[in-house]
């Protein structure tokens, strides 16, 4: 793999303290889908991850990110979660694993 190649790829910050509260929540079948989608986005560059139609990288604009932090996202983590992250340089920070669709959109 060319050293450009790899400086573009996905890296994951899983720090967040809700983020991990979410997932350590979820029952093992569900964990274990998470993991899954983890595994994958490690392979991606960023460019794949905003093309990928089964993660939908969807910006969400009904929620005012933080301070500092120019977007908030929400990806499809698992068939029926999505999550919430925000890209920091080449990381992906994960913030939370939403417990319905609408809920990572600030819906409900």
């Amino acid at each position: 793999m060319a050293d450009t190649e790899q400086a573009r790829r996905v890296q994951l910050d899983l720090n967040n303290e809700v983020f991990q509260e979410n997932w350590l929540a979820l029952d093992k079948s569900e964990s274990s889908r998470v993991i899954n989608t983890l595994r994958k986005l490690r392979q991606l560059t960023w460019e794949q991850l905003y093309r990928d139609q089964g993660l939908k990288w969807e910006k969400v604009v009904s929620v005012k990110p933080p301070q500092g932090i120019d977007a908030i996202y929400t990806l499809r983590i698992t068939q029926s979660r999505r999550a919430t992250a925000y890209r920091d340089g080449n990381l992906l920070r994960f913030l939370s694993i939403a417990a319905d669709h609408d809920a990572a959109y600030g819906k409900k």
